[in-house]
């Protein structure tokens, strides 16, 4: 029996807020854009279902009382999933601060001229940080498949098991061509070099870091099957970022369902559009 679903089919929720607006989503296996007027539901709807995986365990009997969900395959109790969310704001230094179970050092953080004159770090800049160790583990994992089909005599095997994170590497690179930002590497860690300057992920603008979160998040799942989850990804990015982001996401992990609230018409301009939902139409 399979363990973990390849996506969601149905997303059904009893009451969006106090007793109204009953939810009922039936979704594509790759891409789900929901729409809507500014408090109608589209955050409600994502961070009800995130919050339930959110609580560890068998999907089935963790999730909030009022929220259901339908996956495949259909006796699967596990969903590997990521949330992004669209925040940059600020947070005040301090000796550390958690995000989930991970402490954070703040001189880990904060090296280099960390933001300048704004005197802390940002939710992304935390969020970055633990990419970075995934990245790592990611790396290691790639390195030890390597090794293995080279021992097998699997040379074409072995260079495979390599072009994606060049890919995430080229495409970075060709995303940051108008700064000038180039990814070192040579560096086990993320790192950026800037006419001679190199910097760190924490230096970059809000738009870099949180198309870079995305890449990344989308990157260190390994072509596993698993559900990217994304409230308004498209706030600070550029508008021929926010065309392509979908594109991008699906070239790094083909086997990613993404569910993502929008404003932007940018987002769906690559031939999305017929994925999009308006709560109005899953509301019963």
């Amino acid at each position: 029996m399979q363990k973990y679903a390849d996506y969601i089919k149905k997303i059904e929720i009893d009451s969006l807020w106090s007793g109204k607006k009953h939810i009922v989503w039936e979704l594509d296996p790759q891409v789900n854009i929901l729409s809507g007027i500014n408090g109608v539901g589209k955050s409600t709807i994502l961070n009800k279902v995130v919050k339930g995986l959110a609580a560890g365990g068998e999907f089935p009997s963790h999730m909030l009382k009022g929220v259901h969900l339908e996956v495949f395959p259909e006796d699967c109790k596990w969903i590997r999933y990521d949330m992004i969310r669209s925040l940059d704001s600020n947070l005040f230094a301090s000796p550390s601060s958690p995000e989930g179970d991970t402490i954070v050092p703040v001189t880990e953080i904060m090296r280099g001229p960390l933001g300048g004159s704004r005197g802390g770090f940002s939710l992304l800049d935390i969020q970055l940080y633990n990419l970075q160790r995934k990245y790592l583990d990611y790396q290691v994992n790639i390195g030890n498949r390597i090794i293995e089909q080279l021992q097998q005599g699997h040379t074409d095997a072995a260079q495979q098991l390599s072009q994606k994170k060049t890919r995430f590497q080229d495409m970075v690179d060709e995303l940051f061509a108008d700064t000038g930002k180039r990814i070192v590497r040579t560096e086990n860690e993320i790192r950026f070099t800037q006419i001679g300057e190199v910097l760190v992920p924490y230096q970059l603008s809000s738009g870099e870091k949180q198309l870079l979160a995305i890449l990344l998040t989308v990157l260190v799942q390994d072509d596993q099957p698993y559900v990217l989850f994304m409230d308004e990804p498209e706030v600070s990015l550029h508008i021929e970022w926010q065309k392509r982001l979908i594109d991008l996401i699906l070239e790094l992990n083909p086997h990613v369902q993404i569910i993502l609230t929008t404003h932007s018409p940018a987002v769906v301009m690559n031939g999305w559009i017929d994925r999009v939902t308006e709560v109005e139409d899953i509301t019963v």
